[in-house]
């Protein structure tokens, strides 16, 4: 019965481990813990039961120790089934959206010189999909956003900003790819970004390049003190978009470190910016990762012009489908997605 019970959970940590991995969930610490811990627990018992302990020692001690009754193996497997349900049932249910993650209205370009679109509100179908109340339909959505650029520009601490609201004064290089993962709710709909941040160290490139593909959103990051970071950006969207299709990518362009400009300077690196913007159309922005000035700003406004995205291209794909169907859980790394304005890219 033991071999059966052990077998039984070394499968079940595969299989969970797997369903997070594949639905792009963090596997959280303490429930990672839980599993080990209940693996490590049954390997324990096995051993002992079988002989390779000292016979009769552990078994006995667990049935005076833990329990009155007698611990038998029926009564582990009892307890085996029940964590397990424990956790697929933990492992189903995700905690509320924080309050400051709830998009009510489109939020505001930077510059109306540099934007996707200037539109005041978000498109009256996607208005009238996420008014459909259908918990049944209504699920999770997630966009997949790579953020690109030269080494020490920012791309990290940008991040780092936004999901933990702090800054990282001491500067560690990213070695390949950083991972974050942030809920957000537009319109009542649960709505998710993943935000992949790729090394750029030139060493890491081929590495990094791998995770460029099945993007919705590029952001293009570059150092506002810099001026050759800027030069490099075009470089790094090539890079990315060879693994992505041009009309179904939003791009971003992103200026770090504004609190280091002098007016000047800012004025003079930012009408560069917004030509490059105008180029490879895509919605510039200028943020300071160090006060946090326009962060937060910048990555509702990615949430919600991908999750925009997002709905026209369901809409697009489902034709005579019930609007109430068409929010559902989509993997963005298998499936392309066009935004309702777009045009193709230079490069």
């Amino acid at each position: 019965m033991t071999q059966f019970v052990a077998v039984g959970v070394i499968l079940f940590w595969i299989c969970f481990l797997g369903r997070l991995w594949i639905s792009h969930h963090i596997i959280s610490g303490p429930r990672l813990s839980i599993i080990i811990i209940i693996t490590i627990f049954f390997f324990f018992y096995h051993s002992a039961v079988s002989g390779k302990l000292v016979e009769g020692v552990v078994k006995k001690e667990l049935s005076v120790c833990v329990c009155p009754l007698k611990v038998n193996e029926q009564c582990l497997a009892a307890c085996v089934c029940a964590c397990v349900c424990v956790l697929i049932h933990s492992s189903s249910m995700l905690p509320p959206v924080k309050k400051d993650r709830i998009i009510t209205q489109l939020p505001k370009c930077f510059s109306p010189n540099a934007a996707l679109h200037i539109k005041d509100a978000f498109h009256p179908q996607v208005k009238a999909v996420c008014q459909v109340k259908k918990t049944d339909t209504v699920s999770f959505n997630i966009a997949k956003v790579i953020v690109v650029g030269d080494v020490a520009v920012g791309k990290t601490c940008l991040i780092s900003r936004f999901c933990k609201g702090a800054f990282e004064k001491n500067y560690k290089a990213t070695i390949g790819v950083d991972f974050e993962m942030e809920r957000f709710e537009v319109l009542g709909v649960p709505f998710s970004l993943q935000l992949w941040d790729t090394a750029g160290q030139e060493r890491f490139k081929c590495i990094a390049s791998t995770y460029y593909r099945g993007a919705q959103a590029i952001i293009v990051v570059f150092d506002l003190s810099s001026v050759s970071s800027l030069a490099h950006a075009r470089q790094w969207l090539e890079d990315a978009m060879k693994e992505n299709d041009p009309s179904s990518v939003l791009l971003f362009l992103v200026g770090t470190k504004k609190d280091l400009s002098s007016p000047d300077q800012l004025a003079q690196v930012e009408q560069e910016a917004m030509r490059l913007s105008e180029e490879i159309k895509a919605e510039y922005w200028a943020v300071s990762a160090k006060s946090g000035d326009g962060v937060r700003d910048f990555f509702f406004r990615v949430a919600s012009l991908t999750f925009e995205a997002n709905v026209l291209s369901e809409l697009e794909k489902s034709g005579s489908r019930h609007v109430g169907d068409i929010i559902r859980i989509t993997d963005s790394t298998e499936n392309d997605h066009k935004p309702s304005k777009r045009k193709p890219n230079c490069c």
